[in-house]
């Protein structure tokens, strides 16, 4: 959200884009516009920018990440069974899966990871990863690839950029100890999932409790996730009731809470229809030309 709010200060080329992505969204989901159907897949380069050897993540940590983001967006995951009953007809099968891209963005055969060697000993939050005169790596074409960016990473395990930003600063950073299974991550966020939390926000999700402090009039925008007072940590037990939501309380075992990563397991229907949303708007470039026909808004659910 710093970011995000940085960004709306400096830019208001990205408080009007921002403002018509919302717009957008609203409309289409008072339009009951027919649910896709179809998996889209996402092609991912991976910037690997090291200062240390350790720091040059073997290709099985990469792969780690990518088995972690091809469940969770799939509702695959082997924890899924421990959402509660009472929301777990909400857990959603967002049909989006991640590749490493296989085609750089000249036409050459990649692997779809970019490793830079940097003298810059960690990196913050203000996208100096993002910029290669700043130690970091250039971003590939943001409509045709996900930027992610694994880093030494100070203060925050990761962060990311809502739509409508620049296209050179448009992804995702993940530390390099959150990235993943395996290699270098460190518990409690060994289990791949600060990159399933911000690839949501690549794709327009909000925290699940509005950004607001710990007061209840935020919202995330998505009516199936219960009102809750401010982000929850660790490993709650449920119910943990904030907000006079209970009896069932927060669901802070969603992927946009900031639990523990053995804590979330979930992503909500709602949550599927926002990011639909900005598949069909800002993200398009991502989808085929018959399934982007298919999301039109021109043809609602019957």
């Amino acid at each position: 959200m710093p970011v995000h709010r940085r960004l709306l200060s400096s830019s208001p080329r990205y408080a009007v884009a921002l403002a018509a992505i919302e717009n957008e969204t609203f409309a289409r989901k008072n339009a009951r516009v027919a649910a896709r159907e179809e998996v889209v897949t996402i092609p991912v380069v991976v910037h690997v920018v090291h200062h240390t050897p350790e720091q040059d993540l073997g290709q099985d940590q990469i792969d780690s990440q990518l088995k972690v983001l091809n469940e969770d967006f799939r509702r695959a995951n082997p924890d899924i069974a421990k959402v509660p009953d009472v929301w777990r007809d909400l857990a959603a099968d967002a049909l989006l899966e991640f590749r490493l891209a296989d085609t750089d963005p000249d036409g050459n055969p990649t692997s779809g990871v970019v490793r830079r060697q940097t003298d810059t000993e960690s990196f913050s939050t203000d996208d100096g990863v993002k910029i290669g005169s700043r130690g970091g790596s250039d971003a590939w074409p943001a409509d045709q690839y996900l930027n992610v960016w694994v880093c030494e990473l100070r203060h925050a395990l990761g962060y990311a950029a809502f739509p409508g930003g620049p296209a050179e600063l448009d992804g995702v950073v993940i530390s390099h100890s959150a990235f993943g299974t395996m290699g270098t991550v460190a518990e409690p966020f060994h289990g791949g999932r600060t990159a399933t939390h911000e690839i949501g926000h690549w794709l327009n999700l909000r925290h699940i409790w509005g950004d607001d402090g710990d007061g209840c009039s935020g919202t995330d925008f998505v009516d199936d996730t219960p009102n809750q007072a401010g982000f929850n940590r660790g490993t709650p037990s449920f119910p943990k009731l904030s907000c006079a939501n209970g009896p069932h309380g927060d669901m802070f075992m969603n992927y946009m809470d900031y639990v523990a990563d053995a804590a979330m397991f979930m992503f909500t229907k709602g949550q599927a229809e926002r990011m639909d949303a900005a598949l069909a708007g800002p993200r398009s470039s991502f989808l085929s030309p018959r399934v982007r026909e298919s999301m039109r808004m021109s043809a609602p659910a019957t």
